[in-house]
């Protein structure tokens, strides 16, 4: 029998499906280096495991609890935005999710109607046009490369509008290039989103880790009129290297976030309350850990960053945000390379041959919209980044 076209549309997961063809080889004895998924080699900081062991002997934790989230988490998240974004929310204005992704997709669900458009500046994180697809929207990808520094260009954005445009999303710092947005580009963005009436959907999951002295730059802050048509996502993954407990969040207008709320009440109920009180904990406190975790992060990018631009036809710009380097491999396709001389044409096939020759496994840009580029994680133990980047250079000789 037939599944769904909708479903049928939608491609997997590439960044998923790279890390699951890695741990399978790992599994089957193969040394495998996986430069795969953006999931830090961290342990979730010993005060918020702590709370949530505490919070296993709460019965009140057992039970369903509101659907939007835990009071108390709901208010943090809004002190939050307050202390790092610099503008005020209410808590009913915060919606907990199961993770960020489900929070991606239910702003999709909430805000598009069947032929509606998303432009969506790339490279882009792998799940957005998909999310948008199973909401029977439409994704207008929008590229800027390496030449620009993966910053959008106002002018393309411009000619990419049409009447049926709805949204358009901001990721910055961005996944899966390490590009910071600068300040007048999300400027001019929100404003705008508020001249033509459109959505801004702002995913701010890398927020904290910036490097060189470059700052995150929040839209509701630098365009106070945007609020009122802007969806803030986020969650504890990266921050606070917390990719398994699956608490994410939406920040939005009180109208959408009583529709979320709905739409979540049939979908998951609320989130895992263990969970919910160990992100309570993250929130809360200090970024005394996250600062710690920046300056490993960081270490890894001078390292990830020199490496990769001495392989003879590799660019890779220097990141300044997130945990990714986003290499531009054109220079490595068409001709011989390997261990038997191959030729790739594209750069899914150099990705495929790099795991199966060197044991490498990175994600190829067609992932992200972005052929004739690889995007490298160096969220893993260093000298696990080393070898594979040792790897990969021999290789490419």
């Amino acid at each position: 029998m037939p599944l769904s076209e909708r479903v049928d549309r939608v491609a997997p997961s590439a960044t998923l499906a790279v890390d699951a063809q890695a741990k399978a080889m790992k599994a089957a004895g193969i040394d495998v280096i996986g430069f795969g998924a953006g999931e830090p080699n961290f342990p979730t900081p010993k005060p918020i495991v702590d709370a949530a062991l505490l919070a296993t002997q709460d019965p009140a934790n057992y039970r369903y609890t509101p659907t939007a989230g835990l009071p108390e988490l709901r208010a943090a998240i809004a002190n939050k935005v307050l202390r790092d974004s610099g503008f005020e929310v209410a808590p009913e204005q915060v919606v907990v999710t199961n993770g960020g992704k489900q929070a991606v997709y239910e702003t999709f669900q909430l805000l598009l109607n069947d032929g509606d458009e998303v432009i969506i500046p790339t490279p882009y994180w792998t799940s957005y046009p998909e999310a948008v697809k199973l909401a029977g929207g439409v994704p207008v990808t929008v590229f800027a490369g390496a030449d620009r520094n993966f910053e959008p260009d106002m002018d393309a954005i411009e000619a990419a509008r049409s009447e049926r445009t709805k949204a358009i999303i901001i990721t910055s710092p961005n996944n899966p290039t390490g590009a910071v947005w600068s300040e007048e580009t999300i400027t001019k963005l929100g404003k705008w989103a508020v001249e033509h009436n459109i959505w801004v959907i702002s995913d701010e999951i890398y927020e904290h880790l910036t490097y060189d002295g470059v700052k995150t730059t929040y839209v509701g802050a630098v365009v106070p009129e945007v609020r009122d048509q802007l969806i803030v996502l986020n969650g504890v993954a990266k921050t606070y290297a917390m990719p398994g407990w699956r608490v994410g969040w939406m920040v939005a207008p009180a109208p959408v976030a009583a529709a979320a709320t709905k739409l979540q009440s049939h979908m998951t109920s609320n989130v895992n309350n263990i969970a919910q009180r160990a992100a309570l904990e993250a929130v809360a406190g200090p970024l005394d850990e996250v600062a710690r975790m920046r300056t490993s992060f960081d270490e890894r990018r001078e390292v990830i960053v020199r490496m990769l631009n001495e392989i003879d036809g590799v660019n890779c710009p220097r990141p300044c945000g997130a945990f990714y380097a986003f290499a531009e491999v054109t220079g490595l396709l068409n001709r011989a390379i390997g261990k038997n001389g191959a030729v790739c044409a594209t750069s899914a096939d150099l990705a495929a041959l790099l795991l199966e020759e060197a044991h490498v496994a990175a994600v190829p840009g067609e992932a992200f919209g972005a052929p004739g580029y690889l995007r490298f994680s160096y969220a893993l133990d260093p000298d696990a980044l080393v070898e594979g980047m040792k790897r990969f250079q021999e290789w490419a000789k």
